[in-house]
């Protein structure tokens, strides 16, 4: 390769449930221009680029995080908040929740179509609470689709997900996502970790040793809450959140341009452990 350019998000932002305490990022060879900066989402990025003649490029992250167990839901009042009144209250007052309303609208990675429309409905019942809907939504993908890695890339279109019931963490996000905004309610792409090894007694979740994705609804007066289809799992002490976007694009690990001849292959290693 002769230079590359390269958006790297790699670095756990700071949430109600973490903080980033320490982060030290090596890269080698040695960039010839790098720059940190949050990005549109808040997420933490940093830009560099190699700018001459290198034949392999290693980023890595390293960093030490605080976490805070889930602040407890106010239950009787989550229950309570069906979607059909959620949806009422953002159109009422989108300019109070301009930043929420952004999440609405499709993407081209969570573009629905009748098949996923249909899917969403079997949740999504009349008069049903939101957080009910997404919490049966990510059990209905965990138990309906098949975790299959490398089955699908980042450019299967989530239609193709949808018959052929196999995919990836992403994928599944993606899929519960268009579920959502099919439904004209807020949901994000989350990106993140998990941690690597089981806690006594805990099985090992799937999807360590590589980023993870889940999704996260939204509900008025408690904020984001977060979901893990792929593990069927409300998100907790085991998972590290790296940011969130509208879909896998605003939230890519990594993403550049090569300039250079000749193939290329990329490696992933994730390891989170408590200490």
């Amino acid at each position: 390769m002769s230079q590359c350019h390269n958006i790297a998000r790699l670095i756990p932002r700071d949430t109600d449930k973490q903080t980033c305490t320490h982060h030290q990022i090596d890269i080698d060879p040695m960039p010839d221009a790098f720059d940190a900066y949050d990005d549109f989402f808040g997420n933490k990025t940093f830009y560099f680029s190699v700018e001459h003649s290198h034949k392999k490029l290693e980023v890595t992250v390293t960093t030490e995080i605080e976490k805070e167990p889930a602040p407890a839901l106010e239950q009787d009042f989550v229950s309570t908040q069906s979607w059909e009144s959620i949806k009422q209250q953002l159109q009422a007052s989108k300019q109070e929740f301009i930043d929420v309303c952004q999440y609405i609208p499709e993407t081209i990675m969570t573009a629905s179509n009748a098949a996923i429309k249909q899917y969403a409905l079997i949740s999504f019942t009349p008069n049903r609470s939101f957080y009910d809907a997404a919490l049966d939504l990510m059990k209905r993908i965990f138990q309906d689709f098949e975790f299959v890695s490398g089955f699908t890339t980042i450019s299967t279109p989530l239609a193709e997900v949808m018959e052929q019931r196999k995919g990836v963490c992403q994928d599944f996000a993606h899929l519960a996502i268009a579920c959502i905004r099919s439904m004209g309610l807020p949901a994000r792409y989350v990106s993140g970790y998990i941690e690597t090894l089981a806690v006594p007694g805990k099985e090992k979740l799937v999807g360590v040793d590589a980023s993870h994705a889940w999704f996260a609804m939204y509900v008025p007066g408690n904020g984001w809450l977060d979901f893990d289809p792929t593990n069927n799992q409300v998100p907790d002490m085991q998972h590290i959140t790296t940011g969130w976007g509208r879909d896998y694009t605003d939230i890519a690990p990594l993403k550049g341009v090569i300039i250079g001849s000749g193939p290329h292959q990329l490696t992933v290693s994730v390891d989170v452990r408590r200490v």
